[in-house]
């Protein structure tokens, strides 16, 4: 039976210091294995390997934007993953072209003698690395035989997207950092599981909208109008790390399906 292992690497807001930025790997029956994200720093490498996944194991990354807490740890992979295998096939990076361009200036920064351009990053022997890859709006993208992906706009900042990811019979949406967006519900329609970020609860509902993210309730009412089987709520800000009652109690308010709270190194399965 067809189905997808969801790794989270790192589950916490820009600002929390009790987890590692946002990185979820999904691991799909037919052996694909996609990153979301990247994290920031070396945090999806560190918590990584203390599960066997190796930056050598990555071959494709959905980024949802440029933001430094889910973008950021690109660099550290992409080097990690040519010293332990220099003649892999480059790094499949895919992403809005806003979110490219931030990217592209990362590795300029960054990088000591690769060449960096609106293609991607070439080593000074000109060996390729990285390939850069901008996305349309509602475009499916073919990750392997049985997997493909869409991207789709959300309310979080300029080229800010979600992903849908479709594997053999299992659905997963990944909400990236946005606002309360029916977008997201409209994108998630029969998904197995969505994957929505939640920065609080209602009690604080006005600043995390001016911050660009959703309470619990409000992750819950987009999974109960996209009608999915699981609701996991993830990049939690750091009042909520050690506590994640109120963010359950308040979910459960909206949606009736399955609901679950990630944590760094958390795994689950979904199956179609």
């Amino acid at each position: 039976m067809p189905d997808v292992r969801i790794t989270f690497l790192g589950t916490g807001a820009g600002n929390c210091i009790h987890r590692a930025h946002t990185a979820i790997a999904l691991d799909c029956s037919d052996g694909t294995r996609v990153l979301l994200d990247a994290g920031s720093g070396n945090s999806a490498l560190v918590n990584g390997s203390k599960l066997g996944i190796l930056a050598q194991d990555f071959h494709q990354v959905l980024l949802s934007h440029h933001h430094g807490d889910h973008m950021g740890g690109l660099p550290h992979i992409q080097g990690q993953r040519s010293m332990m295998t220099p003649d892999a096939m480059p790094l499949q990076v895919y992403a809005s072209a806003e979110s490219l361009k931030k990217v592209e200036r990362l590795f300029l920064a960054t990088s000591i003698d690769h060449a960096v351009d609106q293609d991607g990053v070439t080593t000074a022997e000109g060996r390729k690395v990285t390939a850069w890859h901008p996305v349309e709006e509602s475009e499916w993208v073919s990750l392997s035989g049985s997997v493909k992906a869409s991207a789709f706009p959300v309310d979080h900042i300029p080229g800010a997207v979600g992903w849908r990811i479709n594997a053999d019979g299992v659905s997963v949406v990944f909400s990236g950092d946005t606002r309360f967006c029916p977008r997201v519900a409209e994108a998630a329609q029969g998904a197995t599981v969505l994957i929505h970020e939640v920065l609080s609860t209602e009690s604080n509902k006005d600043g995390t909208k001016r911050r660009g993210h959703s309470t619990a309730a409000e992750a819950a009412q987009i999974a109960a109008q996209a009608g999915v089987s699981q609701l996991i709520m993830t990049h939690l800000d750091s009042p909520f790390h050690f506590d994640q009652q109120p963010l359950l109690d308040e979910a459960r308010r909206y949606f009736d399906g399955h609901i679950s709270v990630a944590s760094d190194l958390f795994q689950v399965t979904v199956g179609a």
